[in-house]
C-alpha cells in the first residue's frame, strides 16, 4: 500500500512529518508519497515558490527512504485537484492500494473539493484525526464507506474511509512564518537542514 499525503509545505516541519512517519508504520506502508500542491484550489497561494517548498521537503525526509517527495502536481498547469493526482498515481501504480490521508478540516471541506466523490474511484481516504477526536454523524455517503478495520483497506484498492488518530504536533506553518519574519528562532520546529535553505534563500522575511 502507498500513501498519498498532499499540503503546501510552506514550510515543511516536524508536524507533517511525525503524521507522515507515524501512519507508515501504523498501515505498514511501502512508501508515502509526499505532494506538495503547486496550485492549491482551496487555500491562498502559498508564500513560497512550489520549487522551493518541494526543495524543503527532500533536505526534510533525506534520511527517511520510505517518505517520498512526488513532484507530479509542479509539473501539472491549472489548479492541483487532489482528484486528478490520484489518477496519475493510480495509473503509475496500478497494483498498489493507494491511501489518501487528510486532516479533520481538510474532511469537514471534502464536499467542497473539485470531483470529491471521485476520490473514493481512485483510493482509500484516512482522516487523521487526534486521539481526542470525537467522532460526528456522517452523511450516508461516508458512513456507507465507513470502516474501523485496518485490514479492511488492504482487501479492496479503493473505497472505504478510515479515520486514524495519531500523536498530532501542534505545530503551525503559519505561526512558523510568521516567527521568522520577526527574525525569531523556529529551531526545534522544523528540520535543522530546512531552517539553513530558509535563511540561506531569505524566505519568510520581509523585504524592506
Amino acid at each position: 500500500m502507498i500513501g498519498v499525503y498532499g499540503g503546501t509545505f510552506d514550510p515543511v516541519h516536524y508536524g507533517h512529518l511525525r503524521t507522515a512517519l507515524e501512519v507508515s508504520e501504523i498501515f505498514g506502508l511501502d512508501a508515502v508519497h509526499l505532494i506538495p500542491s503547486a496550485t492549491p484550489p482551496h487555500r491562498k497561494t502559498p508564500h513560497a515558490a512550489a520549487i522551493m517548498r518541494a526543495a524543503m521537503l527532500q533536505l526534510a525526509v533525506a534520511n527517511h527512504p520510505k517518505l517520498l517527495v512526488d513532484s507530479r502536481e509542479l509539473q501539472r498547469t491549472g489548479p492541483s485537484y487532489m482528484v486528478d493526482t490520484l489518477k496519475s498515481l493510480q495509473q503509475d501504480l496500478p497494483t498498489q492500494t493507494l491511501l489518501l490521508f487528510i486532516g479533520t478540516d481538510a474532511f469537514n471541506q471534502l464536499t467542497g473539493w473539485h470531483q470529491w466523490q471521485d476520490l473514493f474511484r481512485y483510493a482509500h481516504v484516512v482522516v487523521i484525526t487526534r486521539p481526542s477526536y470525537q467522532q460526528q454523524i456522517l452523511a450516508e455517503f461516508f458512513s456507507l464507506r465507513l470502516t474501523t478495520d485496518i485490514n479492511d483497506l488492504a482487501h479492496s484498492q479503493a473505497g472505504k474511509l478510515l479515520f486514524q488518530p495519531v500523536t498530532q504536533l501542534d505545530i503551525s506553518a503559519t505561526a512558523i512564518r510568521d516567527m521568522i519574519a520577526k527574525h525569531r528562532n523556529p529551531g526545534f520546529l522544523l528540520p535543522d537542514a530546512v531552517i539553513d535553505y530558509i535563511k540561506h534563500h531569505r524566505l519568510y522575511t520581509p523585504l524592506n
